[in-house]
């Protein structure tokens, strides 16, 4: 079973060394060996920013360019506009790569692993699955 893993996890594992995330870091190394993640852009992006030391930067760009990108349709764009404004229908707001991140688990039928709290709510109103 594929998994979508946002940026939070993926936070955890390459910059906390903190006990209290070990449970999610050890979720994602064995997705990982199971070959069972799915990534888009705009978490490699999301991940890599706020790394002004080019070195650390190119070090982890090569990490996470080992898991190839799944592609983002236009379809996906449309889809998270849509449950953008769902969601605001019943007073929640979210990031616009917050609601992609949802069209493409949407789309791809698969499970978002994420400790970000938002996709909680967003879940109360939207076709996703949290991990």
């Amino acid at each position: 079973m594929k998994i979508l893993v946002d940026t939070s996890i993926w936070s955890y594992a390459f910059r906390s060394k903190k006990p209290k995330f070990k449970s999610q870091v050890d979720t994602l190394i064995e997705l990982i060996s199971n070959n069972n993640i799915v990534i888009i852009g705009a978490i490699k992006q999301e991940i890599l920013s706020g790394y002004s030391d080019m070195s650390r930067f190119k070090k982890l760009e090569i990490k996470i360019a080992a898991f190839e990108n799944t592609h983002t349709l236009d379809e996906d764009y449309i889809q998270a506009a849509k449950f953008s404004n769902q969601c605001r229908i019943n007073g929640i707001q979210g990031s616009p790569v917050d609601f992609l991140i949802c069209a493409i688990s949407y789309r791809l039928k698969v499970k978002i692993f994420t400790t970000d709290k938002d996709f909680n709510l967003y879940q109360k109103h939207l076709p996703i699955e949290l991990l």
